[in-house]
């Protein structure tokens, strides 16, 4: 199970922090993933990190995101800077089984209830 938090109605140039919790797995996740899907838009990948730290950012975010995790708890972190009105959007958390850094969606196996990120202008 997963549960995202922390997200907000923002102004542009504002920071947020989401936090995606993971519960219910005794062996560890290994790959933790933010994706967003703004409305009437395909879902679109935010950020990944693997269980050693290795990481990948959508175009749209890279300088901006930062993606984090705190192993022994199973959580992973999304610290958004200089927020703009095209970063609002559902922001979910996913968890991927394997090894592998994915950015597509489809390698995800398990999936938040997303948290509502929305930036004004």
């Amino acid at each position: 199970q997963l549960q995202a938090s922390g997200g907000g109605l923002v102004q542009a140039g504002d920071s947020l922090r989401l936090s995606c919790a993971v519960s219910g797995r005794s062996d560890g996740v290994y790959v933790m993933g933010w994706f967003r899907q703004a409305p009437g838009k395909e879902r679109e990948f935010v950020a990944s990190i693997g269980r050693a730290g290795g990481t990948h950012y959508g175009n749209s975010v890279k300088g901006r995101f930062t993606i984090s995790r705190d192993g022994a708890e199973n959580t992973v972190f999304l610290r958004m800077n200089e927020l703009k009105p095209a970063d609002t959007a559902v922001y979910y958390c996913a968890v991927h089984t394997g090894v592998v850094v994915w950015t597509q969606a489809s390698h995800y196996d398990y999936w938040g209830q997303g948290t509502l990120v929305t930036v004004s202008s």
